[in-house]
């Protein structure tokens, strides 16, 4: 047996030692410190120490002679190795946080880890730590659109107004068309979902027309008034505008927010309009589709019934997609909610 190093510890040591033994904060590494400085202390062979401890004899020697040399601060982490390949000075972090921000590479629109390593002669790795740190992501660009309507406030604030605080013995409707909705039939079957198998659709189709859906969504109970039609005119708005007649309240006003498509602007239109006053159009500023709320309903149905379907023909689309989606939905409805108010959405279009 090899004769273990002399360590003789105080209370105020052994106590820590025993502390972080028993600790769930304290890591296993220094819980092996630890009993490697309580063992020899117990005046327990080196041996038995290498085979209870599952480590070598100089790891032993390095830690024992950490702590006669540093006491318990020493256990606490290794000593930190100079690194191999030297930091990279300032000066090339700045270099490269500079161009990353104001230059672009030759034929290239946006710089790349590999493209700025090549240029300030460093290692793509470094290059993609220093962006990292610093949220840099060349890669990604965000689009926008910033309305240029000079009323932009102002019709902002009457949209707004009407989904949060409607007029009385009014009713308010959301409405638009989706047009070009394709019925689409796939070229050869897909097969079904399994364990650990997407299910499969060909990439190719064969297209067998389309239709364009007229939508009114009430924006307070979350229903929605559809129609399909061949076309995206006039006439087909009118068609839907009477549609919306017969099926409210004669007794109510009816708002109906719309775009600034010139359908909805058409003589014909506005002739119909004189006739039934109760009907009063609020069209979103320009540029800013986004406000109206049946957007989201427009969102919703190509995913969840639309785009994964199989369609032979257009009444198929109809039938079998369009309106047994608006009867499921409207049999439990739920209104989209506007939380925004029009101060923190024009805060928002004044950073751009």
């Amino acid at each position: 047996m090899r004769t273990p190093m002399k360590i003789s510890l105080g209370d105020e040591d052994r106590n820590t030692l025993q502390r972080w033994l028993k600790s769930r904060v304290v890591g296993p590494k220094q819980k092996l410190r630890a009993k490697i400085i309580l063992m020899t202390a117990e005046g327990r062979p080196t041996e038995e120490l290498m085979s209870l401890l599952n480590v070598s004899n100089p790891t032993l020697n390095l830690w024992r002679k950490r702590y006669l040399k540093c006491g318990i601060t020493g256990l606490i982490k290794g000593k930190t190795r100079t690194p191999g390949i030297p930091p990279l000075s300032q000066d090339k972090i700045q270099e490269i946080l500079t161009l990353t921000m104001t230059g672009k590479p030759v034929a290239a629109t946006h710089w790349s880890c590999r493209t700025m390593a090549r240029q300030v002669g460093v290692s793509r790795m470094s290059v993609n730590r220093i962006w990292r740190e610093h949220k840099l992501k060349p890669h990604r660009v965000k689009g926008f659109k910033v309305s240029n309507d000079p009323l932009f406030a102002e019709k902002l604030r009457d949209v707004i107004g009407l989904y949060l605080d409607p007029p009385e013995k009014a009713i308010v409707f959301s409405v638009d068309e989706k047009s070009q909705i394709q019925a689409l039939d796939r070229t050869q079957p897909g097969l079904p979902i399994k364990p650990g198998k997407a299910g499969t659709m060909t990439h190719d189709y064969k297209r067998h027309g389309t239709t364009t859906l007229f939508a009114a969504l009430n924006v307070h109970e979350g229903t929605v008034i559809g129609e399909c039609l061949p076309n995206h005119r006039n006439d087909e708005f009118l068609k839907f505008l009477k549609k919306l007649d017969t099926q409210t309240d004669k007794t109510l006003d009816v708002h109906l927010i719309v775009d600034n498509y010139a359908t909805h602007k058409h003589p014909n239109v506005k002739d119909w309009l004189a006739k039934h006053p109760c009907f009063y159009l609020q069209f979103t500023p320009t540029s800013a589709s986004w406000i109206n709320l049946v957007e989201h309903f427009f969102r919703d149905i190509p995913v969840e019934q639309i785009r994964r379907g199989v369609f032979r023909s257009v009444d198929e689309l109809i039938k079998v997609a369009i309106q047994q989606y608006l009867e499921h939905r409207n049999a439990n409805p739920k209104p989209y909610q506007c939380t925004a108010s029009p101060e923190a959405i024009l805060a928002k279009v004044s950073k751009a």
